[in-house]
């Protein structure tokens, strides 16, 4: 029998090459000259969930599609090196891989190199029955060929996260996993109306929870009806890139959602692990800790409970207040 694991993370494993800009958007020029340099590191959205739950002390397993090359020795060293558990199945369009542009204040622009999948790759169906057969959730990313997986998750019956990320509301490739999944995550930066897509992934889909990060507005939440707001909190550190945030509070959320919490507690384990993550170079994979989490987490508590502001500043009414 396959070991035990809290979490199957499927997809979302590739390569980032890191360039530092000196402002985004970046204007044209001939040549610019970089610093402090450009990187390459292994590391997406799979990968940083996958780091970041092991970090705070789930099991973990890593599911996804990587190619026979260096970019693919890469993302095997990176879990190898970190003791988390990867089974990959061939990709022979080559790993995943992207160009990150990272401004002075941590903000970043990411190209994604579209040739690396094809429409008709899938997983091994026997593979993902075995090792979710194992698993107490499952994270879904976006990536090919994920969305394939969504009948065999739900038919095994785990829970089943997802991250719709900078999702327009209206681009039919994330309907799959917006109406799929238990717990949606999504970005506030291109929804002219958060409330009404949350509330419509909520009413046409299986979720019960659908959590809006908004960066240093915090996040909302929508649970049984109700929408709430969580304050951003101060990150324990200068900011200097927000690559890999989203990713670490979708893994402190699951944390929270694991260990029996209520998700408007779960909401401010995301947000301090988030903050925590903005603080990480882009040149590292690095991920708050269990027990550092927690501390913070009660520690902020704490601090809204002296102020009267409790773990969320209390229910949103009307659409306008995310706008």
């Amino acid at each position: 029998m396959h070991q035990q694991t809290d979490v199957l993370v499927l997809g979302g494993a590739g390569v980032d090459t890191i360039v530092h800009v000196p402002e985004l958007p970046l204007p044209y020029a001939d040549s610019y000259m970089i610093r402090p340099g450009i990187e390459t590191r292994a590391g997406q959205s799979g990968d940083f969930v996958a780091l970041g739950l092991h970090a705070l002390g789930l099991r973990t397993h890593h599911l996804d599609m990587i190619g026979d090359d260096h970019e693919g020795d890469l993302v095997r060293a990176l879990h190898r090196d970190r003791g988390i558990p990867l089974t990959e199945a061939p990709q022979s369009r080559g790993t995943k891989r992207a160009v990150n542009l990272v401004g002075p204040d941590g903000r970043r622009l990411s190209l994604y190199d579209a040739s690396r999948g094809h429409d008709s790759d899938r997983f091994d169906e026997s593979t993902v029955r075995r090792l979710v057969a194992a698993s107490r959730h499952a994270h879904v990313v976006i990536t090919q060929p994920c969305a394939f997986t969504l009948p065999v998750l739900r038919e095994a019956g785990v829970t089943v996260s997802t991250d719709l990320h900078d999702w327009d509301g209206v681009d039919t490739y994330h309907e799959a996993f917006a109406l799929q999944a238990d717990i949606v995550f999504l970005s506030t930066t291109a929804l002219t109306d958060p409330e009404r897509t949350m509330r419509d992934i909520a009413g046409r889909g299986r979720a019960r929870i659908v959590v809006a990060t908004a960066g240093a507005d915090g996040s909302y939440l929508l649970y049984d009806d109700e929408l709430t707001h969580t304050a951003a909190v101060t990150p324990p550190a200068p900011v200097v890139d927000s690559n890999g945030a989203g990713d670490a509070f979708a893994s402190g959320f699951v944390l929270g959602l694991l260990n029996g919490e209520d998700p408007r507690r779960c909401a401010l384990h995301g947000t301090v692990a988030g903050a925590y993550a903005c603080t990480v170079p882009s040149s590292r994979t690095d991920a708050i800790g269990r027990d550092e989490l927690l501390a913070r987490v009660a520690e902020v508590e704490t601090e809204r409970a002296a102020e009267g502001m409790g773990t969320t500043s209390g229910p949103v009414r009307g659409a306008g207040g995310l706008s």
